[in-house]
């Protein structure tokens, strides 16, 4: 069994080329570049807690036609098929993809770790050069003890409207709660849905904003709510589908999502309709043409299949994400199949704000997979765990390859272990829904040592600490 190459460059699945396609991209980003020298974009980044990849109907494993809006959005832009997350845990893949950085390097390695006051991020380089930078909804990058206001200094250099919470789950129900502005005084909203409250604030924003400008719409939803462990939909998307299409990696594990993925399903329509209705908003305003429109997630969810909560493990259904952006320099068509992370977000959208990318930032721009300019991307993404274990991983291609420290257990939340053992491997050609764990069978030791040595090189480049990988404990024959 072989593993694949470091350097794929696989091309856009399914849609092609139109015309001569070298030519034609060529002409595409000359224009985009031309353009951004005499305009900058504005950026507007969609985030919601939780989605997972398969629920958009652009990625063709999901029947049920939830993200009509999503779909548009991906015929016309980019559409990022293998985007995952550097940890599948709300703080760190938060600051991962505003400060293009590892956990290891930005310290949020765990929820509850306020981002460095210092730290180089997206809105500060953006605001640096002339952007206002605007943040709407769930933060969780404040203090531990700030769940709802949070101060200046610790907002990640979103210092111009700030309507937000820093944790938006524990002040807020679906129909009643409380956003926090500047000054830290409470918004409070009641009556209505707290999706629809949030788009409203943000239609104000557009409606008067002055370019360029960012914006980051945060959204709880499709997450649960905490205290209740329920999916709450609005009351018009209630049962709306109740023998939904079960997702094949959950089907034959038991978990919450016999009596969960009906509401889950709900949320995520009428997330898709928000992202309608920013759209049309920035059409509305005369802002569309100028603006790129990026939609992606924290994490995804499992649905208490692989442990006892909803993340916080190497799978698909935890770390795989959806990502796809419309706007200047992405309106091309196009479905991107090499493997991406968060860390390359923030580097994506400075330089098509026609702005360098900090040195402190360890992502790279994905901007040259959109000419196919391939050669030299690593096409392996690095991740880690932490809080329900302390784990690293490795997801190509061909595999998903984790190590945990298994003398850390259950919730005891440490940084970095200085030994670790492989507890998972997965043939993801061969087995796509993660049934069958592959790890220590000795039919795959030589693909599990190659891997190893890989994954300890990423935790080499991360900045973790020195550590060692053992292979796995329990061996099959």
């Amino acid at each position: 069994m072989t593993l694949m190459p470091r350097n794929s460059s696989s091309g856009p699945t399914r849609r092609q080329w139109l015309g001569s396609a070298p030519a034609a991209l060529s002409a595409v980003s000359a224009a985009a570049q031309t353009g951004a020298s005499a305009r900058r974009p504005n950026i507007v980044m969609i985030i919601s807690d939780q989605f997972r990849w398969d629920c958009v109907g652009a990625m063709g494993a999901n029947p049920m036609n939830l993200t009509p809006n999503l779909d548009t959005i991906a015929r016309r832009g980019v559409l990022f098929r293998s985007a995952f997350c550097n940890q599948p845990v709300c703080a760190p893949a938060r600051a991962s993809i505003f400060t293009g950085q590892y956990p290891a390097r930005h310290g949020v390695w765990k929820n509850a770790i306020p981002l460095k006051e210092d730290a180089t991020t997206l809105a500060s380089t953006l605001r640096a050069s002339g952007y206002s930078a605007n943040y709407i909804g769930k933060w969780h990058l404040g203090p531990a003890s700030d769940q709802g206001p949070v101060a200046p200094a610790n907002r990640g250099g979103f210092l111009d409207l700030w309507q937000a919470a820093n944790t938006l789950e524990h002040t807020s129900h679906a129909y009643e709660g409380d956003l926090y502005d500047n000054a830290g005084k409470p918004l409070h909203f009641s009556g209505v849905y707290r999706t629809d409250f949030m788009t409203g604030l943000a239609q104000q924003f557009l409606r008067s904003a002055k370019s360029p400008f960012l914006l980051t719409l945060s959204y709880l939803e499709v997450h649960h709510q905490n205290d209740k462990d329920t999916f709450d939909p609005p009351t018009e998307y209630a049962k709306r589908y109740p023998n939904p299409f079960i997702p094949k990696d959950l089907r034959p594990l038991p978990g919450s999502w016999p009596s969960q993925l009906s509401d889950y399903f709900a949320c995520v329509a009428k997330m898709d309709e928000t992202v309608g209705t920013v759209r049309k908003t920035l059409a509305e305003t005369g802002l569309a043409d100028n603006t790129i429109l990026m939609f992606l997630s924290d994490h995804a969810c499992h649905f208490k299949t692989r442990n006892t909560e909803y993340k916080r493990s190497p799978h698909e259904s935890s770390i795989h994400v959806p990502l796809i952006v419309e706007g200047p320099g992405f309106n091309r068509g196009l479905e991107i199949s090499e493997l991406v992370s968060q860390v390359d977000v923030t580097p994506t959208l400075l330089q098509a704000a026609g702005l360098p990318v900090p040195a402190a930032m360890q992502g790279r721009s994905m901007l040259p997979l959109l000419d196919r300019k391939t050669e030299g991307w690593n096409n392996e993404v690095y991740f880690q765990m932490a809080e329900f274990v302390t784990g690293r991983g490795l997801r190509t291609p061909q595999y998903t390859y984790a190590a945990m420290a298994p003398k850390e257990r259950g919730w005891k939340a440490v940084p970095s272990a200085p030994s670790y053992v492989e507890y998972v491997l997965y043939d993801n050609y061969a087995d796509p829904y993660q049934h069958v764990n592959l790890a220590g069978r000795a039919t795959h030791q030589q693909v599990a040592a190659a891997l190893r040595a890989r994954l300890l090189e990423h935790m080499r480049q991360a900045g973790d600490p020195a550590a060692t990988i053992e292979p796995c404990w329990f061996p099959y024959s």
